[in-house]
């Protein structure tokens, strides 16, 4: 009875032991603040399954348009500034950036397109018939003028392009880019102008 006794002592204190020794390395493992109560098991193990992508649909949704709402702003921001990391990929790079500061830099007849077409058109209900003829043709000979400096501007801005990044390295469009941007006004061109008047790019 004795030995019996002895045994189932062992028996319990070895059991002790033993869940002592577990609790330590659980918390060990996952520390727990002070005055918290220690989660069960099953929330443990419910925790470490949870996905790390959020499962709710209008969350995830919220999330995005916030994001792209955050991205907007920088790219509002950029167009103000220049600041090359968020400007949109058709203005981004130093290619784009040496056409912009050209085009900026000169003084064209393009710009004022829009303008004069406007002051036309206005112009025209007070107008007799004769007069708006004879202002029509000016009107389309002043047009032609506009295409033949975007036409220009375009060569000039690809010859100083290829002089200084070299025609292997040239991307496609700048021509095209310089045309665009040489027909907007100064003041609505977007990214804004960063150079003043005569301050060509070197």
């Amino acid at each position: 009875m004795l030995g019996r006794k002895k045994n189932t002592a062992d028996q319990i204190a070895e059991a002790e032991a033993a869940r002592a020794r577990e609790d330590a390395s659980t918390t060990r493992r996952q520390p727990e603040k002070k005055g918290v109560p220690t989660p069960k098991r099953s929330e443990q193990v419910a925790a470490r399954r949870r996905p790390l992508v959020q499962n709710d649909r209008k969350l995830a949704r919220a999330a995005q348009r916030q994001q792209m709402a955050d991205q907007r702003v920088k790219m509002r921001r950029a167009m103000e500034t220049g600041e090359e990391k968020y400007l949109p990929p058709r203005d981004r790079g130093p290619q784009r950036r040496f056409v912009r500061d050209y085009v900026d830099a000169r003084m064209g007849i393009g710009e004022w397109m829009l303008i004069i077409v406007l002051i036309f058109l206005f112009a025209s209900f007070v107008m007799n018939e004769q007069m708006r003829i004879v202002v029509s043709q000016i009107l389309w000979l002043f047009v032609l003028a506009v295409i033949v400096e975007a036409w220009w501007v375009g060569r000039t801005v690809r010859k100083k392009l290829d002089a200084k990044f070299g025609p292997e390295n040239r991307e496609r469009g700048i021509r095209f880019y310089a045309a665009m941007r040489a027909l907007q006004i100064r003041r609505l061109r977007l990214p804004k102008p960063l150079v003043a008047r005569g301050q060509f790019p070197s």
